[in-house]
């Protein structure tokens, strides 16, 4: 039985089902409720199919062709749901070797798909529920129970399988959606912090931007906050939050350096920076007598600081923040 695993950030499924049915389009969603051995995506993943178009991915290749084929299908013949095995195999013509298990629905009730989408796009874990029926699925979304941590789909209490019996009627299967992995506060809308805003922005983060210029925040959409403000906030980040102190003034940067230090609450602390101005501001911070051992500075992953493009940056401290929670996790 697959354990659960951490599915990627995604929103297009849930704008894609909401704007075909709003329109009044037929739509279904495909998803996948549980894989074994090499598959494209993980458990929980899903997409949208409508007529004449998708939204999501469950892994691309011809398995997804494959299952947006049959989810049109449904559609056209006015099926409710359908639960698919598919052996990544010869019958694919995939080497992959494993094997998914997919939840194709059409979508009658559109209600819980807003619900479900504001709480993707504020980063805010949730679950859904699908209760079946004889003919039909009840879905709801719900605050995050006392589930796993990770994303994934679960029956009856355990893991959703990709062998086995398949739900039920009376059955309930939820799907735990856990959209934000880390808090990152970010400080400084420049061109760099900029740049990382909008690499971090489709990543499993909830991200806290800050910026003291207001025409910064309101040219990038960062929040303003005075400095003092910001001090204050780098001193009380969220539990485990990731903090990257990159403004246009050093010596907000130093404070900002200090006050997180100061407070200690923090999983991890980047500062943007030459060894020049780490070696100044380490100097000064053990002057004031404080530790500096968990400083980093410079930021980013070094084998692609080459660069000093901010998008090249900005993939660079992605890149390391995700290997940072990865071995976190």
């Amino acid at each position: 039985m697959a354990e659960l695993a951490r599915a990627p950030l995604s929103l297009e499924w849930a704008k894609g089902a909401l704007a075909r049915t709003q329109a009044g389009d037929a739509a279904a969603l495909v998803t996948v409720l549980a894989t074994e051995g090499s598959a494209p995506r993980e458990a929980g993943v899903k997409m949208a199919v409508w007529g004449e178009g998708q939204a999501g991915t469950i892994g691309g290749g011809n398995l997804e062709f494959l299952a947006a084929g049959q989810a049109r299908a449904m559609l056209a013949a006015g099926a409710r749901f359908a639960i698919q095995d598919y052996p990544l195999g010869p019958l694919l013509q995939q080497c992959c070797g494993g094997r998914v298990r997919l939840l194709i629905e059409g979508v009658e009730d559109s209600a819980w798909l807003g619900e479900a989408l504001d709480r993707l796009d504020a980063r805010r874990a949730f679950d859904i529920g699908t209760r079946f029926e004889d003919a039909k699925l009840t879905k709801t979304v719900s605050a995050a129970a006392d589930a796993p941590d990770a994303s994934g789909v679960s029956l009856g209490g355990a893991p959703a399988s990709a062998r086995g019996a398949r739900p039920a009627p009376g059955d309930l299967l939820v799907e735990h959606v856990r959209p934000a992995r880390a808090d990152v506060l970010l400080f400084g809308a420049g061109h760099v912090g900029a740049a990382i805003a909008r690499a971090l922005k489709p990543l499993a983060v909830r991200l806290h931007w800050y910026d003291s210029r207001p025409e910064a925040a309101d040219l990038t959409g960062a929040t303003l906050r005075s400095p003092q403000e910001m001090e204050i906030l780098a001193a009380n980040p969220p539990p485990d939050a990731h903090l990257l102190v990159l403004t246009h003034d050093h010596a907000l940067d130093y404070a900002l350096t200090r006050a997180a230090i100061a407070g200690g609450g923090f999983a991890y602390l980047g500062l943007i920076g030459s060894l020049t101005k780490r070696a100044r501001f380490v100097s000064r911070l053990r002057q004031e007598g404080f530790d500096d051992s968990r400083l980093t500075c410079p930021i980013g992953a070094p084998q692609l600081m080459r660069s000093k493009d901010p998008e090249v940056i900005a993939v660079s401290v992605a890149a390391d923040l995700l290997m940072r929670l990865d071995a976190g996790d």
